[in-house]
């Protein structure tokens, strides 16, 4: 059943689009695991390099980078920034911009599914 999520897992992210994101949330609960959120974290954390995903798609649920400042921080906003995604003030991503759901063709802006 580990090896199904982390296969599924692995799928979804690598499917995250140029310039949009996901958080760790969505991905665990269309993988099949709505508390998963966390071995999404452990997959991108050992399989990234591996699999080539696009780690740095991936935010958490309040659309804001998890990685610590000094440690990989500065590289993901760095390589969403290339990508055209922008930060607010408070170093969020609007998610009724940038945020992909797996299965849907548009953005929502209802953020209780997150």
């Amino acid at each position: 059943m580990a090896d199904i999520f982390m296969s599924r897992a692995r799928e979804i992210i690598s499917n995250i689009p140029e310039g949009k994101v996901s958080t760790y949330g969505i991905i665990a609960r269309h993988a099949g695991n709505k508390s998963g959120a966390r071995q999404v974290a452990r997959i991108l954390h050992s399989s990234s390099d591996k699999y080539d995903l696009p780690w740095h798609r991936v935010v958490n649920r309040l659309g804001k980078i998890s990685l610590p400042q000094g440690n990989g921080y500065e590289l993901q906003r760095e390589l969403l920034e290339e990508e055209g995604v922008s930060f607010d003030e408070y170093n969020k991503i609007d998610f009724a911009t940038f945020l992909w759901i797996p299965g849907k063709n548009h953005h929502t802006s209802s953020y209780e599914s997150l």
